[in-house]
């Protein structure tokens, strides 16, 4: 670089040189170029460099390290542009392909990521920046942890590269957020109250204590002194103080006894030689047969070695300040014992783990959960002497089945039955169900089936068996097979056999759905037609005279489903001179007069029509036997003649039928129109025509259909291939139906089938569709249910197990029957005995003494006596005697006996006496007494003082318990409880139907027995079994009830569309759960509307007139009857039918706006006048309708006029006008109707209809042909398909089995059961009951527990201080189960079956060390109980740092002068869960002068010292500098002078306090006060005692206009201000009073007289 630099700078440097330089600078540019070529290469690096590419995919043909990447290298400019290869140094170029590890699928068993564990958590600020100052905590503070994460070998660890493991799975985090949780301070409580002196005499010391509440955690301030001194005095000591006290020290280990245990084993050699020297046989056999014995029994002494040695103490004598001193200074009669028995300590020793057992699961499945194995270990040695206990002697870890032979878990799968056949009944409510007729119903319905469990893989499983049955059959005969078995699996379609419900874990299938039975459509005619002529039966077979006069009615809509057929749709008249074809007028032509003259007779020519039997028109060659119709005579009258009208119309027939009595009659009219002149008229009786009609007989017959039959095989027809049928069943074959065939006379009966066509005849054969048979499935039986397998403890009763099998599909169309018999249940074998493992005790050895050569220099030692420790031996044997395993009676045989006790070696002067006996039995409660003895042993016997009875009583007397008890009840009544029914399934899930589980039950309360002492005892004593019951109702549920329906309304719209409406009410409410009512249209009408469309028939009822009358000439000209009249006519409304208008009906029926003219005025033309017929109806409109368009009518001449007369005009004219005789037409679509079903459905798939109407432009509606003639759109759809929800019940499963108890014993205890929900409720369906589970009491047990008394006071025998000893007992304990109840103590016997632990410790412990302090010590207290268990929290949010709980030991001191000597205090804490969040604030005490108290106070009320922040500490004195001295002042809270109230400050310049001076006070007298005048008085200090004078009850108000702050208030300015005004207004009246004249002034006086007033004094004024 400096030779480049060098260069450089020569380069460039000519520009600037010097000539006298040019030597220097060309010797200097040689080095340059010398150095410019001896550098090329770094020139070259400096300005090109290679660049690369990430590394590409690893490819390879293998996995594993064969494999190869590769990346792109190139060359580029420093600047950043891509130049050649050569460019860059070549020695530098990189490599563009290494070999790398090609990862596989199968490297995921063999790699994982390896996660380190996270550091500490860092500030992020030191992390940014090297400088950090921590900031003021409130939360926490934010930091940053981080951790390794490296791809490693799961089998041996070994790092391997990341990319491998990033294959499958990122690579997880390195770093993550983290909180610095804020510093927490020590927090102490309270301190106590002040101790007693340490000294009765004397100057001694007194202390007060606190203990730690909460720990000093990450990084808070240190515990404070937990300890208080101060001195105490007392009167002086009369004696002189004890300076010196006796102290033993700790016993020291325990320790073996040196040789003499050598010399007393060669003495038991010794006796063992003289053993030896028994020459007696039979004693050296006994000999031996005893010691097999006691060695058998021993054999388990193996897990004990018990040793027995000794241990010392140290007796000192000490001084009050703790100083050592001689032992002779304290002057004692008898000294401590210095030595004393132990046993060895000795740690458990356990054997090596045994190899792991075999896996639970032995087969392989990846989605259950794994199996287990266990190992075990045994024990060598027990723990003695308070050695190291014994480690777990069982461990268990996961586990999966290994190798290629594992079979595949067995899974299990939900199967379900066929569904059963759809049901609408199941679906009525309980009114429906009580209305009777079910049948025929349909609609929506419900299907239900059943739901069980199967083994799903049980066909896998057993062909993989019998495959490796046969490997291992191949195997064993050493024959290898020519081919290898194909892995190919076959089933058979058969049904899977039931298993138990709780091994099928997914969520069950559902149990019942919706389905849809069509409803029948009833057959619809139409209405008769007229009845036609007489014809032959068959036209083309014209025989005989005899026809048949038929009328039709044809099928509108054809049947569907149901039972019925449609009616008979042509009904006969037998009828004689039948024909086939016949002449049909059409209408006939003018009148004209014969001898082509004007007027006179003439002829009219009728046109005609061939048409056949049914009125249709064919060629008129078919005709040619029919009589064709003549001309008829007519009259064309001349102007002189009479004029009649037309005739008109023929009347309804007045019969259908004739017959004897009855003869039909049809009637018709002409009227007279003018009066001829001078020729009469035609009689009235001319006028009316009448002729027969309906003359055939009233005989009329049909052919009557029966139902068809059932479809029966048809054994001429093949079978053929299955099919399935419209209604979706298979079909299997075609069979044949025949149904039966009559004719009938209607209102006769059957007849003879000559009286019906027998070409009309229907047919009675009909082929149909076979269903195929169907046969009942039902699976195999389930295996049985298991026996108890192990022994039943306590369990004496009789077990069964049973099976069962599940029907799938139900026979059908004759197949094969189900079983009778599903479930089976056989008993039990007896179950076996429990294997039942107790402890024995052996014969306790002898006492084991101190050794001799320890105790010989102790006084009072020179006999062999004293205590010492004996053990024995202690064995595990079974129920029969038999030798146990030891470790069975560690898990069977509860806790061992002890195998070491204290003894006591009599020595010569002791009195020695037996144990005592049991106490003797009672004859009777609450009679008599009990008493146990002992008796003197040995010398005893004989010695004076051992005769003592008083000292050794021989005998103790206690009076028999007295035991009464009482029971009563306990808890709250159980829920009501119906009794079981019998449970049709055992392992599947029947569905439930609409079943209403209410009625009489039962309820249960628990009773509770107590003794005379209060103490819970078994139930049976008080003779109970547990219970009390009482009767109680689950009341049924009532489904909502309403009436039937009412009958349909009359429709809406006489003509035209409209609506009718039927209805039903509410009668009774639901109840109880029972279904809900439909939703009504109001609250207060509780009703239920059905709406549909209707259609009346514009022509159903019409106006029918009768001819008019003969004219009544109002102004008559007698001479030409002829003149202005009048004629009447009879209109009536009637009934319209096919044949006419029939029966008259009430005329409000009618259209009273279609009604014709009942009368009408016009002339009667005379002689020779033109006379015109009746006005043709008006021509209709043109549309749209508009005044300039127009309507006309025409008549037409009957009589010409004579001669000089003309006929008027022959057409009318008018405008048309819109809605008076010009309409528009337009459709209208009613509203929907409801949703409409079959009568017999209850639901399910419904119809909406609507209805179109033609309406009038003046909104009238009209018949439906007015729209359609003029072609108008109709885009309406008219129906709509619906859906009424069905109303499905809720569905639930049994009640399952009752829970085990929730507590073994006590009052609290209770047994649940529960169901679920199968099918939800649906509709107005009956809803699920709230109550889906249910309890009842368990019997009430006494609960029993060990527990600890208190310890004794800490005693050293035969010495003032030092170690010594505390005991306490262990009792049994009675109590409810509730935390309340803190036990009551009973005897031991009754925790004979409780594990003895307190409160789950089982290492009991009744004795431990303690120490008792000399005069003088200083010691630390024992350890307080633990905190409670706190959690770091801020504003009640608790802080994720866990919880802790502490304890502490305080100091105490005896004497001042030794507190140097004093240990430090001490605590320690512990992590625990679910702590309390606590918040800590200050409070503060009133002000007493210039101080109050300050403390801090945690959530709970605690008063403490710590936790409140020292940075909001309040203010706790206020004193003010300098001191407020002045009168009537003081120091405020603000820490300044001030003045006492009623006093100002007056201030000086530097803005302390002058002096305080008095406020002028308004004083103003109250009602009290009879004194009127207001005065200013003294400012009266408000904390002197009133001074008012008896008789003034009132008090004074004063008005104080200075603040303490010596400034005016602000209503002072206010009252000024008010003055002010006040007193303008005052100047301005007496002004203008002033001005005034005289007069009006006197009459002002006048006026304001009576406004005089007069203060009394009151306040209210």
């Amino acid at each position: 670089m400096g030779l480049r630099g060098r260069g450089t700078f020569l380069f460039s440097g000519p520009k600037g040189t010097a000539p006298s330089a040019h030597c220097v600078w060309m010797v200097m540019l040689l080095f340059g170029i010398w150095g410019a070529q001896a550098q090329p290469e770094r020139d070259t690096k400096s300005t090109y460099v290679w660049k690369t590419g990430p590394w590409g995919r690893c490819m390879g043909s293998e996995c594993g390290l064969g494999g190869s990447q590769s990346r792109a290298v190139w060359c580029a400019h420093i600047e950043g542009w891509t130049t050649l290869h050569a460019n860059c140094l070549q020695t530098e170029r990189p490599d563009n392909q290494q070999s790398c590890f090609r990862v596989c699928d199968w490297h995921k068993e063999l790699y994982d990521w390896q996660l380190g564990d996270w550091d500490q958590c860092q500030p992020v600020a030191l992390r940014n920046s090297g400088s950090y100052k921590r900031p003021e905590c409130t939360k926490g503070e934010e930091g940053l942890q981080t951790r390794d994460v490296s791809c490693v070998q799961k089998s041996n660890g070994a790092p391997a590269e990341d990319v491998i493991c990033e294959y499958f799975e990122p690579k997880p985090r390195l770093e993550q957020a983290c909180l610095i949780p804020c510093p927490q301070d020590c927090v102490v409580s309270e301190f106590s109250s002040w101790s007693k002196c340490s000294k009765t005499c004397g100057r001694g010391l007194e202390h007060r204590i606190r203990s730690v509440l909460t720990p000093p955690l990450f990084g808070g301030s240190v515990c404070p002194n937990l300890t208080e001194f101060q001195p105490c005095q007392f009167s002086a000591c009369e004696s002189e103080e004890s300076m010196y006290s006796l102290k033993v020290g700790p016993w020291s280990n325990c320790s073996l006894p040196h040789s003499r245990q050598a010399r007393q084993a060669g003495q038991r050699r010794k006796n063992k030689g003289k053993e030896k020297g028994v020459k007696d046989p039979e004693t050296r056999e006994l000999i031996k047969k005893k010691r097999n014995r006691n060695r058998q029994n021993r054999q388990d002494s193996k897990f004990w070695d018990v040793q027995i040695g000794y241990q010392t103490r140290q007796v000192i004598c000490t001084h009050k300040n703790g100083k050592l001193a001689a032992l002779n200074l304290c002057t004692q009669e008898k000294l401590p014992v210095t030595f004393q028995s132990c046993i060895m300590t000795k740690d458990c020793e356990v054997t090596e783990w045994s190899e792991w057992g075999p896996c639970s699961k032995d087969c392989y499945d990846l989605n259950s959960p794994k199996g287990a194995r266990t190992r075990t270990r045994r024990i060598k040695q027990f723990p003695l002497g308070g050695g190291a206990e014994c480690p777990e002697l069982e461990e268990q870890e996961q586990c999966a089945p290994q190798g290629d032979g594992v079979p595949p878990c067995a899974s299990y799968a939900w199967r379900t039955t066929e569904w059963s056949e759809c049901r609408v009944d199941t679906l009525l409510s309980q009114q429906d169900r009580r209305r009777g007729n079910q049948t025929g119903l349909c609609g929506g319905g419900l299907q239900t089936r059943e739901v069980y469990c199967v083994q799903g893989n049980e066909d896998l499983l057993s062909y993989l068996n019998t495959l490796k049955e046969k490997e291992e059959s191949q195997s064993q005969s050493k024959q290898k097979p020519s081919v290898a078995p194909l892995l190919s699996i076959t089933f058979e379609i058969t049904a899977s056999k039931p298993v138990d419900t709780k091994l099928c874990t997914s969520p069950v299938q559902n149990t019942s759905k919706l389905c849809h039975i069509v409803c029948p459509i009833e057959c619809e005619v139409s209405s008769w037609t007229a009845w036609g002529p007489c014809t032959y039966e068959n036209c083309e077979d014209q025989v005989g005279k005899k026809g048949f006069k038929l009328r039709k009615r044809r099928i509108i809509n054809e049947p569907t489903g149901g039972t019925g057929n449609c009616p008979h749709l042509t009904e006969a008249i037998p009828c004689d001179e039948p024909t086939c074809y016949d002449w049909q007028l059409v209408r006939l032509g003018e009148c004209t007069p014969d001898n082509e003259k004007k007027c006179g007779p003439g002829t009219q020519i009728p046109e005609v029509e061939c048409v056949n039997s049914d009125g249709e028109e064919v060629d008129r060659q078919l005709c040619g036997d029919a009589i064709y119709p003549t001309p008829i005579v007519c009259e064309v009258p001349c102007p002189k003649d009479c004029v009649l009208s037309a005739w008109s119309k023929w009347s309804s027939c007045s019969h259908t039928c004739s017959g004897k009595t009855t003869e039909g009659k049809q009637t018709r009219a002409r009227s007279i129109l003018a009066y001829a002149g001078g020729v009469q008229c035609p009689n009235s009786s001319t006028l009316h025509e009448v002729r027969g009609c309906n003359d055939h007989p009233c005989t009329v017959y049909h052919w009557q259909t029966g139902t068809w039959g059932q479809c029966i095989e048809d054994p001429s027809v093949s079978t053929i291939n299955s099919t399935t049928s419209r209604s979706g069943e298979l079909t299997c074959s075609i069979g044949m139906q025949t149904r039966k065939v009559i004719c009938v006379r209607v209102n006769v009966g059957q007849v003879p089938p000559k009286k019906c066509p027998e070409s009309l005849r229907p047919e009675t054969v009909r082929p149909c569709l076979l269903p195929c048979k169907k046969d009942c499935i039902v699976t195999p039986y389930s295996d049985w249910t298991p026996c108890p397998s192990s022994c039943q403890e306590g369990d004496h009763s009789l077990k069964k197990q049973s099976r069962n099998r599940v029907i799938i599909q139900l026979p059908a169309n004759g197949g094969q029957d189900c079983p009778e018999v599903l479930y089976e249940e056989k008993k039990c074998e007896t179950s076996s005995v429990c294997p039942d493992f107790r402890w024995k005790t052996h014969k306790w050895r002898r006492c084991q003494l101190v050794p001799w050569y320890v105790r010989q220099d102790s006084p009072g030692t020179h006999e062999t006596c004293g205590p010492g420790l004996q053990t024995r031996a202690i064995s595990c044997r079974k129920q029969d005697g038999g030798q146990g395993d030891i470790g069975e009676c560690l898990k069977n045989a509860g806790s061992m006996p002890s195998i070491t006790q204290p003894c006591q070696l009599p020595c010569q002067d002791d009195c020695q006496l037996t144990n005592w006996s049991k106490f003797s039995s009672c004859s009777a409660d609450c009679a008599g007494v009990r008493t146990r003895k002992r008796v003197l042993v040995g010398k005893s016997k004989k010695r004076e003082k051992c005769r003592n009875n008083q000292m050794f009583p021989l005998t103790e007397t206690q009076y028999c318990p007295c035991d009464k008890y009482n029971a009563h009840p306990v808890g709250n009544w159980s829920d009501c409880i119906l009794p079981d029914g019998k449970v049709e399934g055992i392992l599947g899930m029947k569905v439930l139907g609409d079943i209403k589980e209410c009625g009489q039950g039962y309820r249960s309360q628990a009773m509770v027995c107590y003794d005379q002492n209060n103490r819970i005892v078994e139930t049976s004593r008080c003779n109970s079994h547990g219970y009390i019951e009482e009767a109680c109702i689950i009341p049924c549920p009532s489904d909502c009830k309403l009436s039937e329906w009412s009958n349909w309304s009359r429709c809406s719209k006489s003509c035209g569309s409209g609506v009718k409406v039927r209805s039903k009410w509410l009668r009774e409410k639901p109840y109880n759960g029972g279904r809900p009512c439909p939703k009504l249209d109001h609250v207060n009408q509780a009703q239920v509307y059905e709406v549909v469309p209707c259609h009346s028939d514009c022509s159903q009822y019409v106006w029918a007139a009768e001819p008019w009358s003969v004219w009544r000439v109002s102004y008559v000209d007698l001479k030409e009857n002829c003149g202005e009249g009048v004629q009447t006519r009879k209109v009536r409304c009637m009934q319209n039918t096919i044949d006419g208008p029939s029966d008259p009906v009430e005329d409000y029926l009618c259209d009273p706006e279609d009604m014709p003219l009942g009368a009408r005025e016009s002339k009667l033309p005379c002689p020779e006048d033109c006379v015109l017929s009746d006005w043709a109806p008006w021509s209709r409109c043109p549309l749209p309708c508009s005044g300039n368009s127009k309507r006309e009518r025409s008549a037409y001449p009957i009589r010409q006029p004579g001669e000089g007369k003309d006929c008027p005009s022959f057409t009318e004219t008018e405008a048309c006008s819109l809605n008076k005789n010009c309409y528009h037409y337009t459709y209208n679509v009613t509203d929907w109707s409801t949703c409409q079903l079959s009568e017999k459905a209850v639901c399910g798939n419904g119809i909406k209809t609507r209805m179109l109407d033609c309406v009038r432009s003046d909104g009238k509606s009209v018949d439906i042909e007015y729209c359609k003639e003029l072609g108008l759109e109709t885009n309406w759809q008219m129906n709509l398909s619906c859906v009424v929800e069905c109303p499905v019940n809720c569905q639930l499963t049994d009640w399952a089995a009752w829970s085990e108890c929730s507590e073994s014993c006590g009052l609290l205890g209770k047994m649940w059961r529960k169901r679920t929900v199968i099918q939800p409720s649906q509709g107005d369906g009956r809803p699920c009951p709230t109550q889906m589970e249910q309890w009842k009491p368990c019997p009430v047990k006494p609960c029993y527990r060990w527990q600890y008394s208190r310890w004794s006071e800490c005693k050293v025998e035969d010495a003032q201080c030092g170690e010594g000893v505390r005991f306490r007992n262990i009792s049994c304990f009675v109590f409810d189960g509730s935390k309340e109840d803190n036990g009551s103590i009973v005897d031991e016997e009754l925790c004979e079956k409780v594990e003895p632990s307190v409160d789950g410790d089982k290492d009991i412990i009744l004795e431990e060390r303690c120490a008792v302090p000399c005069p003088g010590d200083c010691y630390l207290t024992d350890w307080t109980e633990w905190s409670p268990c706190q959690v770091s929290c801020v504003n009640g949010e608790i802080l994720d740092f866990g919880a802790v709980q502490v304890r502490s030991r305080a100091v105490i001191a005896q004497e001042q002068d030794n507190q140097q000597q004093c240990p430090e205090q001490m605590w320690e804490s512990r992590s625990c869960a679910d702590g309390e969040c606590y918040e800590y604030k200050w409070m503060t005490g009133p002000w007493r002068g210039s101080s109050r108290s300050v403390w801090c106070q945690r959530s709970d009320g605690l008063n403490i010292t710590g936790g409140c922040p020292l940075t909001s500490q309040p203010v706790s004195d206020r004193s003010c500098d300098p001191p407020c001295n002045k009168p009537q002042s003081y120091c405020t809270e603000l820490g300044v002078c001030g003045c006492e109230v009623g006093f100002t400050e007056v201030m000086t310049s530097d803005g302390m306090l002058d002096q305080c001076t008095l406020i002028p006070v308004l004083e103003v007298p109250t009602v009290g006060d009879k004194k009127a005048d207001v005065k200013t008085s003294r400012a009266i200090n408000p904390t002197q005692p009133s001074t008012n004078q008896p008789g003034r009850g009132g008090r004074t108000w004063f008005l104080q206009p200075f603040g303490q702050d010596g400034k005016l208030k602000t209503w002072v300015y206010g009252v000024a201000a008010g003055a002010f005004v006040l007193l303008i207004f005052i100047v301005s009246m007496i002004y203008l009073a002033c001005k005034k004249p005289k007069k009006p002034q006197r009459r002002q006086n006048n006026r304001l007289k009576p406004l005089t007033l007069a203060y009394d004094g009151d306040a209210d004024m």
